[in-house]
């Protein structure tokens, strides 16, 4: 029985022993609950007080929400606004792109105006100074004018004075003219009647010098023998006289018919006139052993024939007057002139014309002769050295005169001598 109590108390202990410690865990399990509490109350605190500004943000939420909203509406707003803005100044950037590119083409048009009104400037100034050089110019000129109109006025007296005089002067004129008329027609009659005189004395003049050429001849080879010396001489002397005659007489015929002959001109090959002229001179070529050069020979509008004798009296002047012991050298050259009024060039004839000269290696002359070798009859050398009659020349003259032409004759004593001759090119 004691066993069984022994044993209930044990058990007794035990849960005793268990109930201690369960009530310490307890008791510890109490402190950690009143610290959880002290922590929960600290932590609703901190809630409460959490929830409370919680609240308060909720609110300034709402209000924040609310003022979102209404940023949003008013965002959407100002990105439909910005939308139209966009387009708006898409539009304008673009009239911009317009306008900058119209204004970079209206500045350099501006560039360009301003140049020009720069130019239109200086020019302006120039224009000024010349206006102003002009003005002065005119009070120069309208001072003159006043005595110019002064001098017109002596002038239109002198002029009503010189008119009285003219009518008078035309009076005279008209009566001085009648009478020249008069005399022309005289003189033409008086020119015909020396033409016919001189036509027929020289030819009825060859007849009778023939018979003297003939007799003179005969009494010199027949009766040679019979003759003195001074008969001889004499019978000479008639020879050369009669040749001389006859020279004469042949040279006035040629004259003679350089003023009747008809004046027909044909354009002729110079080339081939002075090839018949020196023909005609072949003799007398040969026997000087003469050099003839021709240069740059043209076509010209002459009187064929009378043109020939030019040239052929010309070159035998050169080959009579050359120097003895001396080669003549004559040169035929021809040149176009070209007539230019306008230039400052003194021209030989004031129309377009050829210009042919012949030159030589002669006994010349002095230049103060220049224009008396012209002359009939005239002779600068002695009629013992050099034979002729002193027509050449002045048949030369005559017929270039009949071209309306001119000739010049240039020459220095014993240097040569040069004859230019200008003609027309149309006649």
């Amino acid at each position: 029985m004691s066993k069984k109590i022994s044993g209930e108390e044990e058990s007794d202990n035990a849960y005793s022993n268990t109930l201690l410690l369960a009530n310490k865990n307890l008791e510890l399990q109490i402190i950690e609950i009143k610290k959880l509490e002290n922590q929960l109350s600290k932590a609703n605190a901190e809630l409460i007080f959490q929830n409370k500004e919680n609240k308060i943000l909720v609110a300034e939420l709402i209000i924040a929400n609310q003022e979102l909203i209404y940023q949003n509406q008013e965002k959407e707003k100002r990105a439909e606004e910005l939308i139209v803005a966009n387009t708006e100044l898409k539009f304008q950037n673009e009239e911009k792109e317009n306008r900058a590119a119209e204004l970079i083409i209206a500045n350099q048009e501006l560039a360009f105006q301003n140049q020009e009104k720069q130019k239109r400037a200086d020019e302006l100034i120039v224009a000024n100074t010349e206006l102003e050089f002009q003005n002065q110019e005119k009070e120069n000129r309208a001072a003159e004018l006043i005595i110019a109109n002064q001098e017109l006025a002596f002038q239109n007296q002198e002029k009503q004075n010189r008119a009285n005089e003219l009518v008078i002067a035309n009076q005279e004129l008209e009566f001085q003219n009648k009478e020249k008329e008069k005399r022309a027609n005289e003189l033409l009659i008086a020119n015909k009647e020396i033409e016919s005189f001189t036509y027929i004395s020289s030819h009825d003049l060859q007849e009778p010098l023939r018979k003297i050429q003939s007799f003179s001849g005969r009494i010199f080879v027949e009766e040679y023998d019979n003759l003195s010396a001074m008969g001889k001489y004499y019978v000479e002397r008639t020879k050369l006289s009669a040749l001389h005659m006859q020279t004469l007489i042949n040279d006035l015929l040629a004259y003679s018919r350089t003023n009747t002959t008809q004046r027909k001109f044909v354009n002729s090959d110079l080339n081939q006139v002075v090839k018949e002229a020196l023909e005609m001179l072949k003799e007398e070529v040969q026997d000087r052993d003469a050099i003839i050069e021709i240069q740059n020979l043209c076509e010209v509008n002459i009187i064929p024939f009378q043109f020939r004798q030019l040239i052929q009296n010309l070159v035998s002047n050169s080959l009579k007057f050359s120097i003895p012991g001396q080669k003549p050298h004559i040169t035929i050259s021809c040149d176009f002139i070209k007539y230019d009024e306008s230039s400052s060039i003194d021209f030989n004839l004031n129309t377009d014309h050829h210009h042919i000269s012949i030159i030589d290696n002669g006994i010349g002359f002095e230049p103060q002769y220049k224009d008396k070798i012209f002359d009939i009859f005239q002779r600068l050398n002695d009629r013992k050295e050099y034979s002729g009659t002193g027509i050449g020349l002045t048949i030369a003259r005559k017929i270039v005169e009949n071209h309306n032409g001119i000739i010049t004759g240039t020459g220095k004593l014993n240097h040569g001598a040069q004859f230019d001759i200008y003609l027309p090119c149309e006649q």
